[in-house]
């Protein structure tokens, strides 16, 4: 037995003797008797090769919480790495409320349909033993009862004055994948130093051993509920609040009702100019939310694919679920096709994100918008719905990957627009903000399909743009247009704007590093990429240069492990490079935005010649072994 294999062996054992999960116990215990019986078999090398990466490293906790495969051992979502972190946190929320006084501690958490049946792993049961956690601790928790949408739970955090939020949930991952999405008090997802904090909270010895047996008190709840009448006590075994649950619910519509996102324009089911939407869950939770957000905007009722309606854990249509991943609305597509949709509207999983289609009938082919499309139609529509009527200044914001149309709009129309880091964390963050200051913030998006209209919530709401959309369509149809027709219109004042996003595939962080190193040059940032003029360049990594402003900082937030580079070109073009956080990626964000007047097949011309050139001069592709997406 070598030295690596004694080291997997004492981790893997230590993790057996707390582990609550009898499933993930017993999988476990039979690799390590096959590791342990030292000969040379496959069935040992196999047990090595499957232990490693459970044992390797601890899942990390970041992005607003956790998100991984649900599987044994610390590297993944399971139930004793959930309560390891409900302990960190609640221990954490101990400390800020004793450090002031008459701050009554409340958390608030809420679940979706993921589970992983090979282990007994599930998304409910994370939040039972998060409720559990919280109980030991002395602290309020209320857990929501059924499975909830994302929306409800960042809105229940605020409406309960809770101090914490805990969110169940992978959104848009594949299937195997779960996560725990934490939440402030303002209804925001977390950002530094609380995220670090809290980091640091979870790995501390007294909390990485569970405070009490909590596996054996869900038995005895499992147990009571079996001799008693199920139906009062909720879908958690007595320790969910199911009145508090409606409350939530019945509040979050109400506020949408008096948000002055509803139209005043009436619509009837009558109307033959009307189109006709799809609307999918993607097998998530957002069928119920989404028939009542029709209900509150008055909108007449939709069509429901109904092979995506009902949550399912295996995702058997769609293996990433994701509105905005190619193929993923095809389902759709051709359920509305058959019934006469013009619309399809799609939620992710756990209802945060919307995708939106469109069908021409003359052209006789779908649309689907990207979001930085449906973020450019969201915002024209409330500024000239709302914002021009309002008596505070208004404010959009949208990551600084996001398009840059908005800002263009802002500066010809009087509304302020501000850029965030990527990350609705910070998009959040800043309109609440703006709000402070004065403002009337009516839209905060990123391009990977989230919005946030008006202020329901400081984070991407699909249910609630869901209504705006199709209201916004509603009255498009009315006029004798459509979604497609009205972008037309906004690039035909504004500009065409042609994004070209992508990545490579790179496996290796520190080549990233290396790239971004290659581009700062020592801090002689290249002043010409080919042949096209480089206007100004900021660089978020640490400790980060813009050289637009007077000292030279820049003015939003840097960090040396996740830099961001972005050159802005003479000609309009803005190319942005980063790391994703989450995916062996390195991504890109190219715009180039047109003149007045110019066609849109001729910007689209240029921004593919301009592209080219720009990522092969910055990132060397070849020379630093990058995947090209195309043979991905």
């Amino acid at each position: 037995m070598t030295m690596t294999d004694t080291s997997l062996l004492h981790q893997a054992k230590q993790w057996l003797s707390i582990d609550l999960n009898p499933t993930t116990k017993r999988h476990t215990q039979n690799l390590v008797s096959s590791l342990e019986s030292c000969d040379n078999s496959a069935d040992t090398a196999a047990a090595r090769l499957e232990l490693a990466p459970l044992f390797s490293k601890r899942i990390g906790f970041g992005t607003a919480g956790l998100r991984g495969r649900m599987q044994p051992g610390p590297s993944g979502m399971n139930d004793l790495v959930v309560v390891q972190t409900a302990q960190g946190l609640a221990s954490y929320i101990k400390c800020i409320g004793n450090a002031v006084d008459g701050v009554v501690l409340k958390a608030v958490v809420g679940y979706d349909h993921r589970a992983e049946s090979a282990f007994h792993l599930s998304s409910k049961q994370f939040a039972i033993y998060t409720k559990l956690v919280f109980e030991e601790a002395g602290i309020e928790c209320v857990l929501l009862d059924g499975f909830v949408a994302t929306p409800l739970l960042a809105f229940s955090v605020t409406a309960l004055n809770a101090t914490v939020g805990i969110m169940v949930t992978a959104s848009h991952n594949p299937k195997n994948d779960n996560g725990y999405k934490v939440y402030w008090r303002n209804g925001c997802q977390i950002i530094p130093p609380i995220d670090e904090e809290i980091a640091a909270a979870i790995v501390e010895e007294t909390n990485l051993t569970p405070w009490c047996d909590y596996a054996e008190r869900l038995r005895r709840l499992k147990d009571a509920q079996d001799s008693e009448d199920s139906t009062t006590c909720g879908e958690c075994y007595g320790l969910s609040d199911v009145p508090i649950t409606k409350e939530m619910e019945d509040r979050y519509f109400s506020t949408i009702q008096c948000s002055g996102l509803v139209s005043m324009e009436k619509f009837s089911k009558d109307d033959s100019s009307l189109p006709k939407f799809a609307y999918s869950a993607m097998h998530g939770v957002g069928h119920p939310y989404a028939k009542r957000s029709f209900q509150t905007f008055h909108l007449p009722p939709f069509y429901m694919v109904p092979s995506q309606c009902d949550p399912n854990p295996e995702f058997p249509t769609v293996p990433f679920p994701n509105p905005e991943e190619k193929g993923a609305l095809n389902e759709a597509m051709d359920y509305a096709a058959k019934n006469g949709c013009d619309v399809v509207l799609a939620n992710d999983p756990d209802a945060d994100r919307l995708g939106v289609a469109e069908y021409s009938r003359e052209g006789r082919k779908w649309t689907m918008f990207t979001g930085d499309q449906i973020g450019t139609l969201l915002g024209i529509w409330l500024w000239e719905t709302i914002g021009k009527k309002s008596d505070k200044p208004v404010a959009m914001c949208a990551s600084t990957v996001s398009s840059k149309i908005l800002a263009t709009v802002g500066k010809q129309e009087g509304f302020l627009f501000e850029e965030t880091l990527t990350g609705f964390k910070w998009i959040g963050s800043r309109a609440l903000y703006l709000k402070e200051q004065g403002y009337k913030v009516l839209l905060g998006y990123e391009e990977a399909i989230g919005f946030s209209c008006g202020d329901i919530i400081p984070d991407k709401d699909g249910i609630s743009a869901l209504g705006v959309v199709a209201t916004m369509a509603c009255h498009l149809y009315s006029r004798g247009k459509t979604l497609a027709i009205k972008l037309q219109e906004i690039y035909d004042i504004y500009g065409e704007f042609a994004c070209n996003n992508g990545y490579y595939r790179c496996d290796d962080p520190a080549v990233v590093m290396s790239i971004m190193e290659q581009m700062r040059n020592d801090g002689k940032y290249a002043q010409h990429v080919g042949r096209y003029s480089v206007e100004s360049v900021r660089d978020l990594g640490s400790p980060g240069y813009d050289s637009t402003t007077h000292d030279k900082k820049p003015l939003l937030p840097t960090s040396a492990s996740s830099p961001m580079i972005t050159f802005r070109f003479t000609n309009g073009c803005v190319a942005q490079f980063r790391a994703s956080g989450t995916e062996p990626k390195f991504k890109y964000y190219i715009e180039l935005r047109g003149s007045r007047g110019e066609k849109k097949e001729d910007v689209e011309k240029r921004l593919h010649e301009m592209s080219c050139v720009l990522l092969e001069e910055l990132l060397n592709p070849t020379q630093n072994g990058l995947v090209i997406p195309s043979s991905l």
